[in-house]
């Protein structure tokens, strides 16, 4: 997904295999779209999405996705293979002719469940709109971990930080909370997973495990704090 209509503007997002999507406007080679479990919006090549009736895109809104478990997978298009990633959505592959016979999940899991999705995700590269294991941002990240596990966050920090409720000490934070960072400005500009003993896991070059103290981010690599934490929010 891109800011504008060119393959040359900033991707600004990822749309995974099988995500049903709204076409706002069309045009020869381009079309903007929003995303139907975030509404996020955002340009997309025409060639990389297939149109589907209303009723089916209303069927898949209502059920719970059913996502691809697995780092890779392959979907048989009837006409050769296709790779999809980690939290890929499989439930609607029939509809467009296609057929997955792999590992998936849906449905609410546990809260610390989380954590185990998260590791999934380590060493991961830092991709700007990423939301993927071949690259990702520090809200995809959360995002996507979030979703793994059945639940719904919004797509950027700033939109994250806008969810749950607040906690007063980082000591009552739990595995699985979501630490937000600021900047000079007091713009909300990073978001991360807490873990336990102080550690928390973020997309910063990679996906990695620092430590986190009541001024913010330890970064192991450099001794120094990276991100001024702004506060602690409790999902689920």
């Amino acid at each position: 997904m891109r800011a504008e209509a060119s393959d040359k503007a900033e991707m600004v997002n990822q749309l995974l295999y099988g995500e049903p999507l709204e076409i706002l406007e069309q045009q020869k080679k381009w079309s903007y779209i929003r995303l139907g479990h975030d509404q996020y919006e955002g340009w997309v090549d025409n060639k990389q999405i297939q149109t589907i009736t209303n009723a089916q895109y209303q069927h898949l809104q209502a059920q719970s996705p059913s996502l691809c478990n697995e780092f890779m997978e392959m979907v048989d298009t009837g006409n050769g293979w296709l790779s999809i990633p980690l939290g890929a959505r499989v439930d609607g592959a029939e509809l467009i002719g296609h057929s997955y016979a792999g590992e998936s999940l849906s449905g609410a899991i546990q809260k610390a469940a989380l954590i185990e999705t998260a590791l999934l995700y380590l060493n991961t590269p830092y991709l700007w709109g990423g939301r993927s294991p071949f690259g990702i941002d520090c809200s995809g990240f959360t995002q996507m971990v979030y979703r793994l596990n059945g639940h719904r966050i919004l797509r950027d920090a700033s939109q994250q930080a806008t969810q749950g409720d607040a906690l007063s000490f980082i000591e009552e934070s739990e595995p699985g909370d979501l630490a937000f960072f600021d900047n000079e400005e007091g713009n909300i500009i990073h978001v991360g997973i807490m873990l336990e003993d102080n550690h928390i896991i973020h997309a910063h070059g990679k996906v990695r495990i620092d430590r986190i103290d009541h001024s913010g981010i330890f970064n192991s690599d450099t001794q120094q704090h990276s991100h001024s934490l702004r506060v602690i929010k409790r999902i689920v």
